[in-house]
């Protein structure tokens, strides 16, 4: 069981995270976040899946690049030796899988010499899944029936020089896979051909796969790696060699995806991105979880519990947010009432979402504007509201005061009550930062105002700077306005102010 702590000793879970992209975790592997106490994460592993650590989880950051280690492995051992030894749970969240060239050996041996228990989850292995997704099959029929899969890091963790036999290796599988082997490729490339391997053998490069920068080189063995310092294709990158890469031609389908390419910073609340996120990876962009925002009820339910004690006293109740129809019925049901109570109120609803959400729970909308902001709501009832009707406005305190004067300007009694807080979301400002500078980030999306602000809060003073190049998407002119009056350009506005309006905008932005 999961969670589990022998004689007072917590417990580590060397989890594979998969090669990049969140959706190929295993089912076990996102258990194992959920329970995590400690998630010590590595650099290639989606920052999305983090999202489902629970509230509380200490996150440590264990990257590794060519260039630079976060921590050093000995590190890495000692911070999960005394998290385990402390009783907690530990998920170790390795790119790929955690014993295929991850030092997973490494650390379960580790923590076996020291008495912690662990549990090993693999992982799918970008070996497999990076020219998977290139559309090189590693196998096929006609082409290739063995594999080897090599690492091109060799340390000198053994004493020969060159631990891989390439006199055995360069012939003896019709398909090689070479892994962690970018800075070497040349000195590779050679050693397989000097064994034998046909220089014309054709070959791919893939950098980055699975990433929004993912590069694609397809070349004899024997120019790959010329060919690949004259492209500058970095690190980390996958070295395909076989005759499997002929088939490329024909079965590149990720490429092919209106936003193959393209990272996507989705800003929504943790607990609202899983659809919008869904919906960017079907069309092949790749979503960068960052909330920007997070939800919480009033400080003081008083004032939203008086109006929910008196809802048979008004004539319109009008719901401007999925959010606040949420906020408003759980409070509803936490006084031991329920929907019946609005039975004497019309219902209107500023979009189709938040007219879903009421519509979900068996209630009647009346009325649903055109557009979908508080201007076109209350264009839309002016003709419906009489002087002296009562209006109910659960929303947010950080809304704009528009509508309920545009309201009481009809000769209606606006009542306005706080349903919800709008808060800085749990988006890490450092990660942020670090996919910023990495260029992971093509389009950072905006939802709201408070995305905008919270945004610019986290960055500080290096917003310009980190976010020169990356497409800024608006939900509507709204948000627009609120970015602009900030010194920041939208390039992408939604047409239909909605979540599906905002992918649309996108993809028609992608498409030019």
């Amino acid at each position: 069981m999961i969670g589990t702590v022998v004689k007072n000793k917590g417990i580590v879970y060397l989890v594979g995270a998969g090669p990049g992209d969140p959706g190929l975790i295993t089912v076990r592997g996102l258990k194992c976040i959920a329970r995590a106490e400690v998630l010590v994460y590595d650099r290639l592993v989606a920052p999305s899946l983090l999202g489902h650590a629970p509230p509380g989880c200490e996150l440590i950051y264990a990257g590794k690049g060519p260039a630079a280690h976060t921590l050093k492995q000995e590190e890495i051992n000692a911070v999960l030796l005394a998290r385990a030894r402390a009783g907690r749970i530990v998920t170790r969240l390795k790119g790929g899988d955690p014993f295929l060239f991850g030092r997973g050996g490494e650390e379960a041996l580790y923590l076996a010499q020291h008495g912690i228990p662990f549990e090993v989850v693999p992982g799918v292995t970008s070996a497999l899944a990076v020219p998977a997704a290139a559309g090189i099959p590693v196998t096929h029929r006609a082409f290739s029936s063995s594999l080897a899969v090599v690492t091109g890091h060799n340390e000198a963790a053994r004493a020969e020089e060159d631990a891989v036999a390439w006199d055995k290796l360069a012939t003896g599988a019709e398909t090689l896979v070479l892994l962690m082997g970018r800075a070497k490729l040349a000195g590779l490339t050679a050693k397989i051909m000097a064994n034998g391997r046909s220089p014309r053998t054709p070959a791919a490069l893939i950098s980055r796969g699975m990433l929004p920068q993912q590069r694609i080189l397809c070349a004899p063995l024997e120019e790959i790696a010329a060919a690949a310092e004259e492209q500058e294709l970095p690190a980390p990158a996958v070295l395909v060699i076989g005759e499997v890469v002929q088939l490329r031609q024909q079965l590149a389908w990720l490429e092919r995806k209106p936003l193959f390419g393209l990272g996507i910073a989705v800003t929504r609340p943790r607990e609202q991105a899983a659809p919008f996120s869904e919906a960017v990876a079907e069309l092949g962009g790749y979503p960068l979880e960052i909330p920007l925002l997070s939800l919480a009820p009033p400080l003081d339910t008083g004032p939203l519990d008086q109006a929910l004690l008196e809802l048979h006293t008004y004539n319109w109740i009008i719901f401007t947010s999925v959010n606040g129809v949420k906020y408003f019925l759980v409070r509803l049901r936490q006084l031991g009432r329920d929907i019946r109570e609005l039975k004497g109120a019309r219902l209107c609803a500023i979009g189709p979402a938040t007219a879903a959400a009421l519509e979900e729970k068996g209630l009647r909308v009346e009325v649903v504007p055109g557009a979908y902001r508080a201007e076109d709501l209350w264009e839309r009832l002016k003709g419906e509201i009489k002087k002296g009707e009562t209006v109910l406005l659960p929303r947010t305190a950080a809304a704009r005061p528009f509508l309920p004067r545009a309201l009481a300007s009809l000769g209606a009694r606006v009542t306005e009550v706080e349903a919800y807080r709008t808060l800085p979301g749990e988006g890490d400002g450092a990660l942020l930062r670090r996919l910023l500078e990495e260029r992971q980030i093509q389009v950072m999306t905006f939802t709201s105002p408070s995305t905008v602000q919270n945004c610019l809060a986290l960055l500080g003073g290096e917003t310009k700077k980190l976010l020169g190049g990356v497409a800024l998407a608006s939900i509507g002119p709204v948000t627009t306005a609120a970015a602009r009056s900030l010194g920041l350009e939208i390039e992408i506005e939604a047409a239909r102010y909605t979540i599906g309006g905002l992918l649309q905008a996108i993809v028609a932005w992608a498409g030019r």
